[in-house]
């Protein structure tokens, strides 16, 4: 069995952020927890040197994933504590393994709230809501950035329309992409859209802490992460690394689906993530010849469950064939048809989510909100 000790001796060999002591004894580890064949901790640095000190942090990241029995490092750098301020008092009683994961956390530079759009399976409209959530939220006065992370399904390049390999501006940062004012990275963008993504479990978590943390996103009100379907390996690395602000569920209202959405908010709520609320997606069909609704996937189901549940409902989006045809062009209604009714459903919810994040959601200073 992997011990912290055993971690924190093969971390000695790396330097501290003043480039000369052991990272051990220079006052800017964290707590470090192993937990399922994982190392978490976090290295106080002062944020104007994250860039210099970035290869600090991968070496430490090397050092403890070189530990036999490790799979995965996962290594942030953070301001919480001043470097070289020494170490905190002893606490009374050590963290768990969840609580010290949380305090392992690193904000991404420059992003004040990560919201996971996310579903408990595939099928369900969560990388089109994701995307016209994503557009909506802009309409509302924010600035706002999308991250594909549906690794094995990435669709943000074809939604928003968008071709090409994002630019490297320094060292290893990529520059997005842009589309509709958005800025957008997506592995899409990196492999070929026909390529079979063949990658195991530490690998789409890295991919994921790539295009989290060496892209270039600015200055951003929110950035938009579109999770991969699933409670699995990505989706935990996302809520362990990340202050996620929270989570927004996306379901279709039948049965099967809401089974998979109730694992989807159990997680979140299970690494501390807070519930925005869940969306009702292909909720009614009206029928363009002749009128007539038809509950194809049923009715209502996602707001009972939100109720059962104690967390917020956003909203109802229909199943109409606008919205896929629109999707599939690259014309995202919320652009094309902003006047239009499935735009306004866009815009209720994403309004409902920026007032979460407006009143605290993220424990951080909240955003400038404008609701139209």
């Amino acid at each position: 069995m992997v011990t912290r000790e055993t971690i924190l001796e093969r971390l000695a060999s790396v330097a501290g952020p003043d480039g000369k002591t052991p990272l051990p004894q220079s006052g800017a580890l964290s707590e470090v927890v192993v937990q399922d064949g994982k190392v978490y901790f976090s290295i106080a640095i002062d944020p104007a040197r994250s860039m210099e000190l970035e290869a600090m942090r991968r070496a430490a990241e090397e050092a403890a994933a070189s530990v036999p029995g490790i799979d995965q490092a996962i290594v942030t750098l953070t301001s919480d504590r001043p470097a070289g301020s020494g170490p905190s008092a002893p606490p009374q009683r050590q963290p768990g393994p969840r609580a010290a994961a949380a305090q392992a956390k690193a904000a991404v530079a420059g992003v004040r709230h990560i919201i996971a759009v996310a579903s408990g399976k595939g099928g369900v409209g969560k990388s089109t809501t994701a995307c016209n959530l994503a557009l909506a939220l802009a309409r509302t006065g924010l600035s706002v950035g999308v991250l594909d992370a549906d690794i094995y399904g990435p669709s943000m390049p074809r939604l928003f329309a968008l071709k090409g390999r994002p630019q490297v501006v320094s060292g290893r940062t990529l520059k997005p992409l842009e589309g509709y004012g958005l800025k957008v990275m997506s592995i899409g963008f990196l492999v070929e859209e026909e390529a079979a993504m063949i990658w195991r479990g530490p690998m789409v978590m890295s991919a994921i802490q790539q295009m989290l943390r060496e892209v270039a996103w600015g200055d951003l009100d929110v950035l938009v992460v579109d999770m991969p379907p699933g409670t699995g390996d990505a989706q935990l690395t996302m809520a362990q690394a990340v202050p996620l602000a929270g989570a927004v569920i996306v379901s279709t209202p039948q049965d099967l689906a809401l089974i998979d959405a109730r694992r989807g908010v159990a997680m979140f709520r299970r690494v501390d993530v807070p519930i925005l609320g869940v969306v009702e997606n292909m909720s009614t069909f009206i029928c363009p010849h002749c009128g007539n609704a038809s509950d194809i996937f049923g009715h209502g189901g996602a707001r009972h469950e939100a109720e059962r549940l104690g967390v917020p409902f956003l909203g109802e989006v229909p199943l109409h064939m606008t919205i896929r045809e629109k999707s599939d062009a690259g014309l995202p209604v919320v652009v094309s048809e902003p006047d239009g009714p499935h735009a306004r459903a866009y815009l209720d919810i994403a309004r409902k989510i920026a007032a979460g994040l407006a009143g605290g959601t993220a424990g951080r200073a909240a955003p400038r909100i404008v609701i139209e």
